[in-house]
């Protein structure tokens, strides 16, 4: 959620900063904004809607640092005044910021009560009038910084420019802040990694209790608590810019659908011993736990039914938000299974500090190797999607499925049964995207954009993957959509189906699952509901015949790919951008 961009030592700092923050859009599109030293303050351009289009002013400066922000917004409408980046009275003092303050409130009154006068209603502007006042009292910017973070509460970074100082500060306590070091002194702060893969591929990931200090050539990392100096580890991106684009494609979530053909089998690719002895770790704990929120707690219950068909082993799985209410159940014989896009999300990175507070093991699946998430681990596991630009996961998702299977096939000791598996389905995959079958799902897509319900049945790990599709109608379309365990529909929202009502029945190839399901699809059937099977086989059932190759236990998988199509074309027949979803973000960093 929201995404920070600050240049140092590049002489079209601002302008490099809107290019950096149009690569973060997917971090939020309310608002953007850019600040860098003008004439006796800071020069602000900041504007509310997506910033795509955006362009800065003629006259506005071009310095060699800039600051800047595109908004997801928590506290505070969506206003020019609420938009970022916030400054004290004299706007000699500006603030970009990630993640919330929680004692906001408590400050702010404070603050006023000492003279100080706000002009936006966000919890960000507290930290411009803090800086002030230690600035004031004669700290240097880095100790004010410091002093700043330690008044406030909350999962959060920030970046500050003071005006005639030619430097910057950026502070991470909870939210995600990366540094790139550039070749000729330059260097770049900011939320993920798109935003300045054009300029530079080393980076040093920051970690949680740090400060970034860059002044002339000189670029240093701290504790936050004492200030010391801290020697970060230098890394190489393996992405290339070309990685964070569209290329030909009209949107970011059909290009990450089409690549799932390559990401499939790059999350196959994993290391055989490093899976053995995870496998090796579930097998041993006493208690095993899958997490996510949205999409990859849905993707943690497939793993569910996969643990338990392939490996006949229970794990248990809960949405991470809800996690530490159920700390009671952590020992530390106990694993975590955490799975996370991002690598940030701050409800699995809560999940997680329960767990290491009791001794638990922590695994995490996750697309950013060097993620908070990811540190945080015993284990980690990186999917190698690559780059997901579009708030809806997609690739994302499938290479996480894929990476359980494989866990599940170790633990039953026929890793290379899965990883066999795994290889031929993407090959499937291959030949199941291709512009025909494009074609016919955006026709169906026409068909149904009218309506105003949609459900989705699955019985076994296709059951969470009919709760994943509904997530994904939901998030692209806004048709009300609904996913539920094929024999669930009869026990109360069947009373929703009305003549027309369009249902998707994904059906497995397990014969008894595939016989359930079908019986089920022919219930509504019966009360006139649309049938639209996704099947390797077609039925008589069926009005409309969504064909997947047969893949066995991986269909569930393939499964998921044509309403992931689906949902795209109903976002474009409804006039929706598929790749910016209403009031989401694609990084989740806040409570």
């Amino acid at each position: 959620m929201c995404g920070i961009v600050a240049v140092f030592g590049k002489e079209n700092a601002s302008q490099i900063v809107l290019d950096g923050l149009k690569n973060l859009e997917y971090r939020g599109y309310d608002s953007w904004g850019v600040g860098t030293p003008g004439e006796g303050k800071v020069e602000i351009e900041k504007q509310i809607g997506k910033i795509s289009e955006a362009i800065l002013p003629d006259s506005f400066p071009q310095k060699t640092l800039a600051i800047g922000h595109t908004r997801w917004a928590t506290h505070g409408g969506v206003t020019p005044e609420n938009a970022h980046p916030h400054f004290n009275e004299e706007k000699q003092i500006a603030v970009v910021h990630n993640g919330i303050i929680e004692n906001f409130v408590e400050l702010r009154s404070e603050l006023r009560g000492r003279g100080h006068v706000f002009f936006s209603d966000t919890d960000t502007e507290v930290l411009c009038h803090l800086m002030e006042e230690y600035i004031d009292d004669g700290k240097t910017l880095l100790e004010a910084a410091q002093c700043t973070a330690n008044r406030c509460e909350g999962r959060f970074a920030f970046v500050v420019l003071h005006y005639g100082e030619n430097c910057l500060v950026a502070v991470r306590r909870g939210s995600p802040l990366i540094l790139g070091i550039g070749e000729n002194g330059d260097a770049y702060l900011a939320s993920d990694t798109p935003a300045f893969i054009n300029h530079t591929q080393k980076i040093h990931y920051i970690d949680d209790g740090e400060i970034v200090y860059l002044e002339d050539s000189k670029i240093t990392v701290h504790s936050l608590e004492t200030l010391e100096p801290i020697e970060k580890r230098e890394v190489t991106l393996d992405i290339t810019p070309e990685d964070a684009t569209k290329g030909s494609h009209a949107h970011f979530m059909i290009k990450e659908i089409y690549e799932q053909k390559d990401t499939i089998a790059r999350a196959t690719n994993q290391d055989s011993q490093e899976i053995e002895k995870i496998a090796e770790e579930i097998s041993k704990a006493r208690g095993t736990f899958l997490i996510g929120c949205g999409t990859a707690h849905k993707v943690a219950a497939a793993g569910e039914y996969f643990f338990s068909m392939i490996a006949k082993k229970h794990v248990n799985t809960a949405v991470a938000s809800e996690f530490p209410i159920f700390h009671d159940f952590l020992r530390p014989e106990s694993l975590i299974i955490a799975i996370s896009q991002s690598g940030e999300t701050a409800d699995v990175i809560e999940a997680i500090e329960a767990a290491r507070s009791v001794g638990s093991t922590v695994l995490s699946i996750v697309n950013s190797a060097g993620s908070t998430v990811a540190r945080m681990s015993d284990f980690s596991l990186h999917i190698k999607a690559g780059p997901e630009k579009a708030v809806a996961s997609t690739k994302a998702a499938t290479s996480q499925l894929t990476v359980l299977l494989l866990l599940a096939y170790a633990c039953a000791g026929k890793l290379d049964d899965g990883r066999k598996l795994m290889v031929d389905a993407a090959s499937l995959v291959n030949d199941l995207v291709n512009p025909r079958f494009v074609e016919f799902v955006a026709g169906i897509a026409k068909e149904i954009a009218d309506q105003n319900n949609i459900f989705i049945i699955g019985k076994g790990a296709n059951f969470p993957m009919a709760l994943e599709s509904a997530i994904k109608i939901q998030e692209v379309s806004y048709i009300h959509a609904e996913g539920f365990a094929g024999g669930e529909l009869k026990h109360g929202p069947i009373a929703m189906i009305e003549p027309g009502t369009p249902c998707l029945v994904l059906v497995s190839s397990n014969e008894l699952q595939k016989k359930e399901i079908l019986s089920n699809a022919m219930e509504i059937k019966a009360r006139g509901g649309r049938i639209i099977g996704v099947s390797s086989e077609n039925s008589e059932i069926f009005d409309d015949w969504i064909r997947v190759p047969e893949a066995g236990a991986a269909n569930p998988i393939l499964n998921l790919i044509p309403v992931q199509v689906l949902s795209y074309y109903l976002a474009l027949e409804r006039g929706f951008n598929p790749d910016m979803p209403r009031n989401l973000a694609k990084s989740v960093t806040v409570k």
